[in-house]
């Protein structure tokens, strides 16, 4: 069977296989610290992201990463977007630039698949730098398919 659509909507099926056990004590607590999270949502100014590590992820890496929450969002505000889906992104570019001049952010991260569409976001996050008048140190996280870190640099 062929498949002649964009990779990032090629199913694909990791089967099921057997793991080991993770031994946890207790309750995983959340490590989220606002609300709201998808980007179109946020306002740029609430004071959560004043001075903030801000985490800015495509919506499917928090569910193929396991340990998202330990790992990406501790100690982070979050904002997630999806690059394919989301419409009315020029938005994004202003709220992204605004994080940096406005609310004065101290890092920002970006975390993605590894799939074409999902790189948008660091597009979208190199375009709001470019009007940005601050600079901010950016990571940026590539996942992939299976939860795993394929790459992790600053840029």
């Amino acid at each position: 069977m062929s498949f002649n659509g964009c990779p990032g909507s090629r199913a694909i099926d990791f089967g099921r296989t057997e793991r080991n056990p993770v031994e946890t004590t207790g309750k995983i607590e959340s490590e989220l610290r606002q609300w709201p999270v998808q980007l179109h949502l946020i306002s740029p100014s609430a004071s959560y992201f004043t001075g903030a590590d801000v985490l800015l992820a495509a919506d499917c890496v928090a569910y193929s990463y396991g340990d998202f929450h330990r790992d990406l969002l501790k100690g982070k505000t979050l904002g997630i977007a999806c690059p394919k889906l989301d419409e009315g992104q020029d938005s994004y570019i202003e709220k992204i630039r605004a994080w940096i001049d406005e609310a004065k952010i101290n890092t920002l991260t970006v975390a993605v698949m590894q799939v074409p569409c999902c790189s948008g976001l660091l597009r979208i996050v190199q375009q709001a730098m470019e009007k940005a008048t601050r600079k901010v140190p950016v990571k940026y996280i590539v996942l992939t398919l299976k939860g795993e870190i394929l790459q992790e640099e600053w840029i």
